[in-house]
């Protein structure tokens, strides 16, 4: 036994975990166990939900390598829930969104923190192994990626640490599980380091920016216990941290760039248009080149090319910081050029184009029935189904370049999910506006911030389709600009309202935020440094709040309100309530009779398990003629009540009535006609249609009609409506 026992002790001594608490949740990082071969790799658990991730990067450097290629990848198994994928083949095909858009949250804190010039092949990679339904693996994936990155030999600077908070009843959770995310007014998806954050993304329910920064506040005291476990797994299992050569450009090309065009570039960059700045800047970068390579033939094109960008780098940072100014001549807080327009294509169901500057975005609403909703696997747990859907679009010719077209790439997918997450808070309810809807935000021109304009375009879009939406929202962005010491502090800054794509590429940050006129809705922050301070991320809060408010003035301007009437192209809706019992008898055996309906009629019929029957149409007689065929299915004969039927049933006592589809009454011999009947022929034949009146119900629901309180009854009416005659004079 002693000998067994003693390889099994060997073995287990080089797994790992940590624990820490993250509101009513452990959270388990363990390393030692899986994937030994991988330079980092770690599972972490919570509940009963299990993410593994796995860290390498390459020794050498490609030939030609010019950019850092991080590459992250998150998938999830069917098999972590039990089931079997869909479709012919049986295995997980394509990543989904979601797959997508948590590779994007986990890849986004990372890349900063990365040594500058390491240019090695890296790769993460997370794979859901196990799913409770209640726990998000989201999270789980960024922290699984920063702890296999710590306990690797790669370079990495961190730990960072994700953290999701909710807000019921105005009071903050952390790692809100899917039941509490419904009840939640807040979704925010929040990363920092030791000190500071370094990305946040989600949604709220029109959050007042004091809650938000609160929430921030309280998001980064529950990220510092898995930033301390993180520091504790590494200093048990983690490995020495590779020297690998770092690529950094030499200085006497970068003095070269500067003797050629030092005293030009600036001028070059602050061209006021984008396409003559791109112009002038592409000269200056001709000549740096020529010059360059006279001078040292074996420098590479990467070489120039970073020392070029250094040289841009310097000038719009000394611009921005010393002079204020910026390279479209606006102030560092004012807005581009803002213009807005709605119902311009006429075959939408609404229709807004946006401009702000040189960018600019055209939205198309489209109102269908509630069944065409999106249908989601649901594998983690939250919603199945999405009613409504924000598609983004970013052709190459919006930029004035050529390129692949086709399926949406993973930033067109990361953007329209930002601009969904904040229209979303504002779209009405099913119950009160029972559609699926969906926007496509075409991105005509794009100099930076499009994702904001797409927000802005389609709120227009949508109250220009008659969706009765809660309140206009607007986005708008915030950029960055820093100078630190030699030591690492933060010696200045500049913040700079609604950036451009110069800005972006330049600058530090790009901070995007959404909102009404009382809150904020979508938000998402980039970052090129390793993090910064709460309180610079309060001051960008603020300041774009400012800025939002200015944005929904000009959209106000266009269209102030949702149209009152919906487009005459979208469908019609009418819903009627029938009782849960006759839903069986609507939709018939294997949906025979609601199919019937829809051939004949046109309409789509949705039935929804309390009773409640929709019915779309773009046609109101089409519509109509469903709405009465379900009615008289599913109505009940009332005594009192006088109807128009068809004979069905001839006996020597009577006849049968049918009066509506499918219920009928017996009307006696002796209630056909006000005179004594030897024959019930005599009076009516089968398939007769003849007037009868409801006189009773017995207690075994038998229906008793006569033609002869019918027939007195008409009279009387007919009677009633003759004019009395105009006296002779």
């Amino acid at each position: 036994m002693a000998v067994s026992d003693a390889p099994s002790k060997k073995k287990n001594m080089s797994i790992h975990n940590v624990t820490a608490q993250i509101g009513a949740n452990p959270i388990t990082i363990e390393t030692g166990k899986l994937a030994k071969l991988a330079d980092g790799a770690v599972t972490v658990r919570s509940g009963d939900t299990i993410v593994f991730v796995s860290a390498v990067s390459a020794t050498t450097i490609k030939e030609g390598q010019d950019w850092f290629p991080l590459t992250v990848d998150y998938r999830e198994k069917a098999a972590a829930v039990g089931k079997f994928p869909g479709g012919y083949f049986k295995r997980e095909g394509r990543p989904t969104e979601k797959e997508i858009l948590t590779a994007r949250m986990t890849d986004r804190p990372l890349r900063p923190l990365f040594p500058k010039g390491y240019l090695y092949d890296t790769q993460i990679i997370s794979v859901l192994l196990s799913a409770d339904g209640e726990h998000d693996p989201d999270m789980l994936s960024i922290n699984g990626a920063s702890a296999a990155l710590m306990v690797s030999d790669i370079p990495f600077a961190g730990p960072v640490a994700a953290v999701r908070v909710g807000r019921i009843n105005g009071n903050f959770i952390a790692d809100p599980n899917h039941s509490q995310r419904q009840q939640s007014d807040l979704d925010l998806v929040y990363v920092g380091t030791k000190d500071d954050v370094i990305m946040i993304e989600g949604a709220a329910m029109e959050l007042p920016e004091e809650e938000f920064v609160k929430a921030l506040a309280f998001a980064h005291s529950e990220a510092s216990k898995l930033i301390v476990a993180q520091l504790d797994l590494a200093a048990k299992a983690g490995k020495p941290k590779r020297q690998a050569p770092l690529f950094v450009v030499r200085d006497e090309l970068m003095e070269v760039a500067y003797a050629v065009a030092g005293d030009r570039i600036e001028a070059a960059i602050y061209t006021p248009s984008k396409v003559a700045r791109g112009k002038a800047v592409d000269a200056l970068r001709t000549e740096v080149s020529t010059a360059i390579l006279a001078k040292f033939p074996e420098a590479t094109k990467f070489e120039i090319s970073q020392a070029f960008d250094y040289l841009q780098k310097k000038a719009f940072r000394v611009s921005i910081l010393d002079k204020k100014t910026r390279c479209d001549g606006r102030g560092l807080d004012q807005i581009r050029q803002l213009s807005a327009e709605v119902g311009l294509i006429p075959r939408s169901h609404g229709s807004a184009l946006f401009q702000r500057g040189e960018t600019q975005a055209v939205a198309l609403a489209t109102l269908a029935p509630a069944e065409e909703a999106q249908q989601l696997d649901g594998y983690t747990g939250g919603e199945t189904v999405k009613r409504f859907i924000l598609h983004y679009n970013f052709p190459p010719f919006s930029v004035g370049e050529t390129g692949r077209t086709g399926s949406p790439g993973r930033r067109e997918i990361d953007h329209g999910a930002l601009a969904e997450r904040a229209i979303d808070a504002v779209i009405p309810s099913e119950k009160d506006f029972p559609y699926a809807i969906r926007v496509s935000s075409e991105v005509m021109e794009s100099n930076g911030s499009t994702s904001m304009a797409s927000v802005c375009s389609g709120i227009l879009a949508l109250m220009d389709a008659g969706v009765p939406i809660k309140k206009p929202v607007a986005g708008i962005s915030c950029g960055l600009v820093t100078e630190f010491s030699a030591d690492g502090r933060l010696d200045r800054y500049s913040m700079l309202t609604d950036i451009i794509g110069s800005e972006d590429h330049f600058g530090d940050m790009d901070f995007k935020l959404c909102g009404t006129d009382s809150g904020v809705t979508g938000f998402q922050l980039d970052l090129k440094l390793p993090g910064i301070s709460l309180k610079l991320m309060e001051e960008a809060i603020y300041r774009t709040r400012d800025a939002r408010f200015k944005v929904l003035q000009v959209m106000a301007e266009a269209l102030a309100a949702p149209r009152k009437e919906l487009s005459q192209y979208a469908p019609r809706i009418e819903t009627i309530r029938i009782n849960p019992d006759k839903i069986g008898l609507i939709i018939g055996p294997g949906g025979k009779t609601i199919k019937g309906i829809v051939a004949e009629t046109g309409a789509e019929i949705n039935i929804e398990d309390d009773g409640s029957v929709h019915i779309y149409s773009n046609n109101g007689d089409s519509l109509l003629r469903a709405k009465q065929m379900i009615l008289g299915m599913t109505k009940e004969i009332e005594v009192g009540e006088m109807y128009q039927g068809r004979v069905v049933t001839i006996k020597e006592f009577g006849c049968f009535v049918e009066v509506l589809p499918g219920k009928d009454g017996m009307c006696h011999i002796s209630e056909l006609a006000d005179f004594r009947v030897n024959r019930v022929e005599d009076v009516v034949k089968l398939g007769d249609m003849i007037w009868v009146k409801c006189v009773g119900v017995d207690e075994k629901g038998r229906v008793k009609l006569s033609r002869r309180a019918a027939m007195k009854d008409r009279n009387e009416a007919a009677g009633a409506a003759v004019p009395a005659p105009v006296a002779q004079a």
